[in-house]
């Protein structure tokens, strides 16, 4: 079955960099668009990120991270990457990633709700201290 496993938080100073990862093990990649969520304690889950499945380059955005967050994958490696910069305190949270599988539709439509993501890590800790 598909599994994912984050990696990559930690505690870094603000307006430093993070890179997180996130592999996707028991399917391929290609067939996954794969999200970045995340959660605060007693918050609700929230949209960070998405990249789409293979046929497709979309990637999308959260307004409060565009321009300092970057989603990629890397097939080869059955990987996704959420690379951070000019990090703020106000990002941290636990960090997920989740996964979809790829649909007919000819275009790629993102989706920014938890509920679509059947696939989850257990989570990542990102720390920005000031």
């Amino acid at each position: 079955q598909v599994q994912l496993v984050e990696s990559g938080g930690g505690l870094v100073q603000a307006g430093g960099s993070l890179s997180l990862s996130c592999v996707l093990s028991g399917r391929p990649l290609y067939d996954y668009a794969v999200g970045w969520f995340r959660q605060l304690p007693e918050s609700e889950r929230e949209f960070v990120a998405d990249i789409s499945w293979s046929g497709n380059s979309v990637t999308t955005y959260d307004d409060s991270v565009k321009g300092r967050f970057t989603i990629s994958r890397d097939y080869a490696k059955n990987t996704v990457t959420l690379e951070m910069t000019s990090l703020k305190v106000e990002d941290s949270a636990v960090y997920f990633c989740a996964a979809r599988p790829r649909t007919a539709n000819t275009y790629y439509i993102t989706n920014k709700f938890p509920s679509a993501y059947a696939y989850w890590g257990q989570g990542t800790q990102v720390t920005v201290s000031s």
